[in-house]
């Protein structure tokens, strides 16, 4: 990490603490495993995985880059997202986001203008996917449990 001494003396972005920080003429090529706030202005070709069981979040900013997975418990991202996000606590998606693949999620904050190419998968805390209604049954008025038993 960058060593910015006492948690109260480092610097924070958009609200998160930043213990790592990739600048904006940075291309990392690897997996990346962290913990903390990582802060990404730069490229990363690989994956981002924070240590399980630890406070961690990664924040893509606008000009930053991810060709990879986002595996954190906070993901935050303004930038560029090739891959899938597996968010196990929070994600937020700001205006000039852009993903093009899955977003796993316990609890999403879409901004107007961000954009998504693929799937929204909605997981509880334990990290099972919650069942979902389709646009028919909320039409017909369904329940969950009646929408099982249909598939069953």
């Amino acid at each position: 990490m960058l060593g910015f001494g006492n948690s109260k003396a480092r610097p924070a972005r958009g609200g998160v603490s930043v213990d790592t920080l990739i600048g904006p003429q940075v291309v990392v090529r690897g997996d990346l495993r962290f913990s903390g706030g990582l802060y990404l202005e730069g490229q990363l070709i690989g994956r981002a995985i924070a240590e399980d069981g630890t406070a961690a979040s990664v924040t893509v900013a606008n000009r930053g880059r991810v060709e990879g997975e986002l595996h954190a418990p906070v993901v935050i991202i303004n930038g560029t997202v090739v891959g899938d996000v597996h968010a196990t606590e929070r994600l937020e998606l700001g205006p000039e986001a852009r993903v093009e693949g899955s977003l796993f999620y316990t609890v999403v904050e879409m901004a107007a203008g961000a954009s998504v190419s693929g799937r929204l998968v909605h997981r509880d805390r334990a990290g099972a996917e919650v069942p979902t209604a389709t646009v028919t049954d909320i039409h017909a008025g369904r329940s969950t449990a009646e929408r099982e038993a249909t598939r069953a």
